[in-house]
């Protein structure tokens, strides 16, 4: 007989264990602005900077580390220039591309 495993017993899934580079990093932030979800992008860029390390991001971004946390968190809304700053010291941009090419 097979044991049984409660679903509270299973590990919390971290998919910044999975973000090892920045090739990562920018599959993983496409994928969640592709999805068109705009309120996982701020959590998305947290998941990104806790895989290469909050207080070295923060100060990357010229961002307090306290206030970073904050603005990353699933229900923010951060301002863009924080999201841009963000992008830059996680060595990522953001790119506009055409939905419908001509």
């Amino acid at each position: 007989m097979s044991k049984r495993i409660k679903v509270n017993n299973l590990p919390d899934f971290d998919p910044a264990r999975y973000l090892r580079d920045g090739e990562d990093i920018a599959a993983y932030l496409t994928q969640v602005i592709e999805e068109g979800d705009t309120g996982e992008l701020a959590q998305a860029l947290g998941v990104a900077a806790r895989a290469r390390g909050m207080a070295q991001i923060a100060e990357a971004a010229g961002i307090g580390r306290e206030s970073l946390y904050k603005a990353l968190r699933a229900d923010a809304s951060p301002r863009f220039d924080t999201i841009a700053k963000v992008c830059k010291a996680l060595g990522v941009r953001l790119v506009v591309k055409a939905e419908h090419p001509a």
